[in-house]
């Protein structure tokens, strides 16, 4: 997903108030935690087979074409309500998904894959605030890294029908790699609500990302 109108602001606009880098963090929290609450309240009451009895297809188009139009509002809009539209277009499928891959796996190890998650991700955030040249400087590496491996994984699952264990792994590297980046790149953005709500919507989906391979790699472990 291209968020780069966000991180390329460097003014205030009409809705632009600046805040404290304190409370500028506490809205990227806070929206971060309402994602991850509808992703909770969906698994919780969606039964997997209700997402599952959509046809692969009709899925398919509807999460990118939600995704797509979600991005597209928060990254274009300097409004923090059509922001926070944009943002929750993005958190429902994402939704689907994470219920649908939940759903497989044991509770306990669902619960260790979010404490992992959460550790991994405070780290990148205070990396990122450290060393944000480092992550500037590999970003384009990250990008690179990231088609390549999803094409090389297009391509074991759909043509030879397998899936490498160490693909996950490189995955979860690369989304590491891309929450120190993005989190450097909100703070260095002009501290708006709009542009909390915008940065956490970028930083909502590495963390996801990062979730699904790790809660992949333990349930391979066991």
């Amino acid at each position: 997903m291209n968020t780069s109108n966000v991180f390329n602001r460097t003014e205030y606009n009409s809705h632009g108030r600046p805040l404290s880098g304190g409370i500028y963090n506490l809205i990227i929290g806070l929206t971060l935690c309402w994602g991850f609450w509808v992703n909770a309240v969906m698994v919780k009451n969606i039964p997997v087979e209700t997402i599952a009895a959509v046809h692969p297809i009709v899925f398919l188009v509807g999460y990118l074409a939600s995704c797509f139009f979600g991005v597209m509002l928060f990254s274009k809009s300097d409004n923090p309500v059509i922001s926070f539209l944009g943002y929750n277009f993005v958190v429902v499928p994402f939704g689907f998904i994470i219920n649908l891959v939940v759903g497989r796996y044991d509770t306990a190890l669902v619960y260790e894959a979010i404490r992992i998650t959460g550790i991994v991700t405070f780290t990148m955030m205070v990396l990122g605030s450290l060393f944000p040249v480092f992550f500037q400087r590999i970003h384009r590496a990250l990008g690179f890294a990231l088609i390549t491996v999803i094409i090389i994984e297009l391509v074991e699952i759909f043509i030879f029908g397998i899936h490498h264990g160490i693909i996950d792994w490189i995955v979860v590297i690369i989304f590491c790699g891309y929450i120190g980046y993005d989190w450097g790149r909100a703070n260095a953005i002009p501290k708006t609500v709009d542009n909390a709500i915008d940065s956490a919507a970028a930083l909502y989906m590495d963390i996801i990302n990062l979730f699904l391979r790790i809660l992949r790699i333990l349930g391979r472990r066991n």
